[in-house]
């Protein structure tokens, strides 16, 4: 059964343009909720179910997105309350500033697809690898993890493929290993806190020569890992990438989910759509439609580096001016709380869910 979404997609490149504090901010204890994906011992399952008959579950999953009976709207004219000083976290392999400029828009190794289950139902959105201790930490939205029909299940079988295209997975499957959202969106389905950040264990591959599973290492270091930016002020320039794969709402589909998409523009404040709990989100023009919920709103983004800082998640859109087309996509607005759910993400270990000879099960022992 197809879920319908209305308009559901990381460190630093130039700090020039971004408000950055000079030091984190002293935050309260964060308002977190954390859930358990998949234990190592479940990965096989896992992997199996998604690459069995040539991935064919891949293939066949339906966008996942957010359902609210009417599309959002700009409220009034604002900018949102900051909860502190801003800030911003570099990305991987950014850590020391960079000037590099470019005209170009090549597409992030980062961004890549998430597939899971609800019940009998395969679903996809969208997700990115983000800056963490030990590289291995996914951005995302929180209804790509968590059920809300299901009154805050959190969904099954969840993986993650950077750099997924026509049911390709060119650096390998990561199993989701543990969720982290903000506490009002895990217990009262908060739209405006609609964001997670998924530990993954290490990317898999399959060597069709010997016939084993291979260990490919931590998703940061085959891909990379954006930065993060939170309390910026809203109006700077963004790229949002993710995989549509929705028809519009007039039936044409214009999108497969196949290949990664990308739209640019300033974002706008704030969005409101009650239906689903949403008060303050931000709201870019742009024509993506279902299946591109968890994509990174990026800032400063490099097309040399292909790096920038994630300030925002997809979370909803749809047809504004009621013409069958797609035509706004939404964002939570990206915090000092939004910060407080990824620390608690950013130093957790995940491992190998490998065994030496090349099958599956509980290698969760750290090993550095």
């Amino acid at each position: 059964m197809k879920k319908r979404m209305l308009l559901p997609l990381g460190g630093a490149v130039v700090a020039a343009g971004l408000t950055a504090a000079a030091a984190v901010p002293v935050q309260a204890a964060p308002t977190t909720s954390t859930a358990k994906l998949s234990s190592a011992a479940g990965a096989a399952d896992i992997l199996t179910f998604w690459t069995e008959d040539n991935g064919a579950n891949l293939k066949a999953a339906d966008p996942y997105g957010v359902e609210h009976k009417s599309v959002p709207k700009l409220v009034s004219k604002g900018a949102p309350a900051a909860d502190g000083k801003p800030g911003v976290v570099p990305a991987i392999g950014d850590e020391k500033k960079s000037t590099a400029k470019t005209k170009n828009v090549n597409l992030p190794k980062t961004v890549g697809r998430v597939f899971f289950t609800i019940g009998n139902d395969l679903y996809s959105c969208s997700a990115s690898s983000i800056q963490s201790q030990y590289r291995n930490l996914v951005a995302t939205a929180g209804h790509c993890v968590y059920d809300l029909d299901g009154n805050g299940a959190t969904v099954k079988r969840w993986i993650f493929i950077p750099g997924y295209y026509d049911g390709k997975a060119p650096w390998g499957i990561y199993v989701g290993k543990q969720a982290f959202t903000h506490y009002d969106f895990d217990v009262y389905e908060d739209g405006d806190r609609d964001y997670a950040f998924v530990t993954v264990y290490n990317g898999i591959g399959w060597d069709h020569e010997k016939k084993v599973w291979v260990d490919l290492g931590a998703l940061g270091k085959n891909v990379g890992g954006q930065g993060l930016a939170y309390n910026q002020k809203v109006g700077a320039p963004v790229f949002v990438f993710g995989y549509p794969a929705a028809p519009h709402d007039d039936g044409d589909y214009v999108w497969s989910g196949e290949k990664l998409k990308w739209c640019y523009g300033k974002p706008f404040f704030p969005v409101a759509e009650a239906s689903v709990k949403v008060e303050e989100q931000i709201g870019l023009k742009c024509a993506m439609t279902g299946g591109s919920s968890g994509g990174p709103w990026i800032l400063k983004y490099s097309s040399a580096r292909r790096i920038g800082y994630i300030n925002g998640v997809t979370s909803l859109g749809g047809d504004t001016d009621d013409n069958g087309r797609s035509d706004l996509i939404t964002s939570p607005y990206f915090d000092g709380e939004t910060y407080g759910v990824y620390k608690a993400a950013y130093p957790l270990w995940s491992g190998s869910i490998v065994r030496k000879d090349g099958s599956l099960g509980i290698t969760e022992a750290r090993s550095e």
